[in-house]
């Protein structure tokens, strides 16, 4: 018996997108972490992510989990937003949709660098920080002029975007590959912000990048 619905899954991700609902879509994956498959940057041995991190009492991310590197915590902090969001204008410029929601993942970025001690309260310690948008869809982005945007984007900012297609391709691979998903089954769902400063303190790991940085 496979961990997750897949056909209730694919059911729900068909009408977030069709409805383009922010809200659907972030209830689906917080049930669903095999949704994240292609945004972690490894696949085995994976941490849990968190949901609505909230920091400086006027911040949140959607989404965070830790890349417990060799060189030092990086921590990854993902912004969803609506899965057909509006990217450009007529006039091939972004729109006001993507400017705020690339606005507000750099707000966060430079919260933490003005407040050391914040970040040391909600993460344990930070090495690097890794930023993800997600938002609008894979046709939308696949324009000469929104695949030169991104392509400079990505090659320049600290953020990465993507499009929301990221989260329907792993129903692919739980079709296909399933064996590939058992990091990700030990950890199922996202856990709630509330764990996340208990899962750091128990963490051997984060012992000594606790004390260095």
């Amino acid at each position: 018996m496979n961990t997750w619905d897949l056909q209730n899954v694919e059911k729900g991700l068909k009408k977030a997108f069709k409805d383009n609902s922010e809200t659907q879509l972030l209830e689906i994956l917080k049930n669903n972490s095999f949704l994240f498959y292609e945004l972690y940057s490894r696949k085995y041995g994976i941490s849990p992510n968190f949901s609505e991190i909230s920091f400086g009492g006027k911040f949140r991310c959607d989404f965070a989990w830790l890349n417990d590197n060799s060189g030092g915590p990086e921590w990854v902090l993902v912004e969803v937003e609506k899965p057909e969001m509006k990217l450009f204008t007529k006039k091939n410029e972004p729109s006001s949709e993507l400017n705020h929601s690339i606005e507000q993942v750099k707000s966060w970025d430079r919260y933490f660098r003005e407040n050391p001690l914040e970040k040391k309260r909600v993460f344990g310690a930070v090495s690097k920080f890794r930023f993800i948008m997600v938002g609008g869809k894979k046709e939308d982005w696949q324009t000469e002029s929104a695949i030169k945007w991104r392509a400079y984007h990505n090659d320049t900012s600290t953020i990465e975007v993507r499009s929301s297609d990221v989260f329907l391709r792993p129903l692919k691979v739980a079709k296909e590959k399933f064996g590939e998903l058992w990091s990700f089954e030990e950890n199922p769902k996202s856990l709630k912000h509330t764990e996340l400063e208990k899962f750091w303190t128990d963490y051997g790991y984060m012992d000594l990048w606790r004390k260095v940085l």
